[in-house]
């Protein structure tokens, strides 16, 4: 409801934690909605918020990634339409669109007003943003489990297992053009288990086969390629880049050459 985030964030004084804590809170409400929908029948979750919402990681994340599991059942107009309906009832003044031109389906969720009411912002148009993305078309290969979490809520989800969500997070780093800090920190988390995670190498093999050209470069490799990308990197633009999202700011200084050299090696 919007009076419970505002008063999840009333005692809060940094506008960057604010910003994350109600970013979290309609994060959630949207996959209660899915959940009520059945939409996991269809569809596993991925991405960085996976990683926070059910595994913990220290480090917000801005949008909601999914995969499709399976066609039967995939009816993301009228998900969207509960969706919408569900936090307008809640209280928000939301605006919702949906665009499923390309493999990758997309839905913009804006909420209006809410940003002003944290003081955050001024202006009531300004919104809080939230992008959602259905790969339709994603490779084979990944371990699918099932959890319920709280969070806010129950919430009943299908997810890619932590290393299967590792390969999508190597494939990533090794994929940019432009290297980001939160790859580089969830990086440290995932080598950070005792023992290390390992990525799902079927899952990463077929990523690198597709955007580098197949047998170019080789899944058991991965830390020999990652450690070349760590060699050009500005850490302490790394650390900037990642410092807002994070649960405790001063834990982006865990970001620099010689700490990401000792996971790998």
């Amino acid at each position: 409801m919007k009076e419970e985030v505002l008063s999840i964030v009333s005692g809060i004084f940094d506008p960057a934690m604010k910003l994350n804590l109600m970013r979290e809170y309609i994060q959630s409400r949207t996959l209660r909605s899915l959940h009520e929908s059945e939409a996991f029948r269809s569809l596993s979750f991925v991405g960085g918020t996976a990683l926070r919402f059910l595994y913990g990681l220290p480090r917000f994340s801005e949008d909601l990634n999914f995969s499709l599991e399976s066609g039967e059942g995939y009816k993301p107009e009228l998900w969207m339409k509960k969706l919408k309906n569900d936090l307008f009832l809640a209280g928000f003044n939301i605006h919702l669109s949906w665009n499923a031109r390309t493999n990758v389906h997309k839905a913009w969720i804006g909420i209006e007003d809410l940003m002003k009411e944290a003081g955050l912002a001024v202006l009531s148009e300004q919104r809080l943003s939230i992008k959602l993305e259905v790969d339709t078309n994603p490779l084979r290969g990944a371990v699918l489990e099932k959890r319920i979490i709280t969070r806010y809520a129950l919430i009943a989800i299908q997810h890619h297992d932590l290393p299967s969500l590792m390969a999508g997070k190597i494939h990533a780093m090794l994929a940019r053009k432009y290297p980001k800090g939160r790859d580089w920190y969830d990086l440290l988390w995932y080598r950070g288990h005792r023992p290390p995670l390992e990525p799902n190498e079927v899952l990463l093999q077929k990523a690198l086969d597709q955007t580098e050209g197949e047998g170019v470069k080789h899944a058991s490799q991965w830390k020999q390629w990652i450690l070349k990308k760590a060699g050009a990197l500005d850490v302490m633009k790394l650390a900037a880049d990642v410092r807002p999202f994070l649960e405790r700011q001063e834990d982006a200084a865990l970001i620099t050459s010689e700490g990401i050299r000792s996971v790998l090696t």
